[in-house]
């Protein structure tokens, strides 16, 4: 009864007695949003503003997305806290997903944060939005700014270091990072991600004496051709990690490392299995069918490794080079048809599907393409013809029939139009396609039509004259 009680004293604008009663119901159930939506209210209404703000706060803390929240908390600090003012409309923003406006309201809440803590906190939320925006040489400057303190922890070497990797300065991330252990941040994450570094610049053992990762350890040891001890490692942890894929990885390192290709490429597949589509895959089939002189499958797989990491322009360069070793591989040729589409070239892509054609008579989407590209630029025979083709493979196919009937009335050839509009009648559900058939059928039936080549036909005929 206490919730009708305080909605009792709200009607007749009792609200002190209001709060007292929602404050009873908030102790019994101190998850209820309304509840504190409603002592958020009155509070604002009784110039309770500390408690207004208090109550705005804690629905924050059970949804973070509550826009309610964000607009109360501004209209609470407006005139008293510009710090906090601020913060809670760049948060509002950051909700809205507007990272550029949520830039500019903290660095407007960092022009008026009093305490370091707050400076440090805004400076720290600033550079993570300048991450997200790309702009990493902003939020290096803003991570150095927090680091000139004594206000900092460690996920700020970290993340600093992370940007540094970001622009392939490794040399600085691993500065930042033993930057952070002589500053008594000297903790595993640093370590850890210490080690990775160092893998990564060729220095494993420097790595190995940072990690207690067992896969690390594996790691700098085979960066080191130490296979004999790295295998022993493996076959100690072989057990408990089968399903690991990080595990596979290394066991196909090491057989690369003996130049055993075989049992590599197995591990691969492995690897594969249980992280699908990893650039690394691609990335250690391309270098095992490399030193296997395996010229044509290393480049497929260098283009797929690019296409992982959305380089198409790369990907696209290892397709050709693959194709000049082998020009009549189906897969191939529809993978550079596909991709060359996908970026925008419609022309030359016809030119590869044209080829999958020769190959692949009934391959249906490279029909498909060139029928589509022959009526885009106007040759409306060439088009007729593929979709003939077409319609030989699956002559129930109602979009190939009307696509037929559609390029035999361009064309003008009449009795093939009301042919296939006949058909597509025949075979379509009543639907608008079906209503626009027959309305075709019915004008078709009365015009007469003279026969048009298309655009190609008649620029075909010009240069054709003597």
């Amino acid at each position: 009864m206490s919730a009708n009680i305080a909605e009792q004293f709200e009607d007749s604008e009792q609200y002190d007695k209001a709060y007292e009663e929602y404050k009873k119901i908030h102790a019994q159930r101190p998850k209820s949003i309304e509840t504190l939506e409603r002592l958020g209210h009155l509070a604002v209404m009784l110039d309770k503003h500390e408690e207004a703000a208090e109550y705005f706060s804690k629905i924050l803390e059970l949804d973070a997305t509550s826009v309610l929240a964000y607009e109360q908390l501004m209209d609470v600090y407006v005139h008293t806290n510009r710090y906090k003012y601020y913060i809670a409309r760049g948060n509002l923003h950051l909700v809205q997903q507007e990272l550029s406006h949520a830039v500019g309201d903290f660095k407007k809440a960092l022009a008026s944060a009093q305490a370091i803590e707050e400076t440090n906190t805004t400076r720290f939320i600033l550079a993570s939005l300048y991450e997200q925006l790309g702009k990493n040489h902003q939020a290096i400057d803003e991570y150095l700014r927090i680091l000139d303190t004594s206000a900092t922890n460690e996920i700020v070497f970290i993340k600093l270091a992370q940007v540094y990797v970001n622009e392939n300065s490794l040399t600085s991330a691993i500065e930042i990072l033993e930057r952070a252990r002589n500053n008594d941040f000297d903790s595993d994450n640093v370590k850890e991600n210490l080690a990775q570094l160092y893998l990564r610049v060729n220095q494993p053992e420097k790595a190995r004496e940072l990690t207690s990762n067992e896969f690390v350890k594996i790691k700098s040891l085979l960066e080191e051709e130490r296979n004999k001890e790295a295998f022993g490692l493996l076959e100690n942890i072989k057990a408990k990690n089968c399903r690991n894929a990080q595990y596979h990885s290394l066991l196909a390192q090491y057989y690369f490392n003996i130049k055993d290709w075989d049992k590599s490429l197995e591990s691969v597949s492995e690897f594969d299995k249980l992280e699908k589509n990893s650039p690394l895959a691609y990335q250690m089939r391309a270098l095992i069918y490399e030193e296997k002189g395996n010229d044509f499958d290393a480049h497929i797989n260098w283009a797929k490794y690019n296409l992982a990491r959305k380089d198409k322009d790369v990907a696209l360069n290892e397709y050709l080079l693959a194709y000049q070793i082998k020009d009549d591989d189906e897969s191939l040729i529809r993978s550079i048809a596909e991709l060359i589409e996908e970026m925008g070239d419609r022309n030359h892509a016809a030119e590869f599907w044209e080829k999958l054609v020769q190959l692949e008579p009934n391959n249906k989407k490279a029909l498909e393409k060139l029928a589509e590209f022959n009526e885009n630029i106007g040759d409306y025979r060439r088009s007729a013809e593929i979709l003939e083709k077409l319609y030989a493979l699956d002559n129930r196919n109602a979009i190939v029939v009307k696509n037929l009937a559609k390029t035999y009335e361009k064309i003008k050839n009449k009795d093939k139009a009301l042919e296939f509009y006949n058909k597509f009648v025949s075979i379509s559900p009543v639907n608008e396609d079906y209503e626009q058939a027959q309305a075709k059928i019915k004008k078709l039936e009365s015009t007469e039509m003279e026969s048009d080549e298309g655009l190609i036909g008649k620029l075909m005929g010009l240069f054709g004259k003597k």
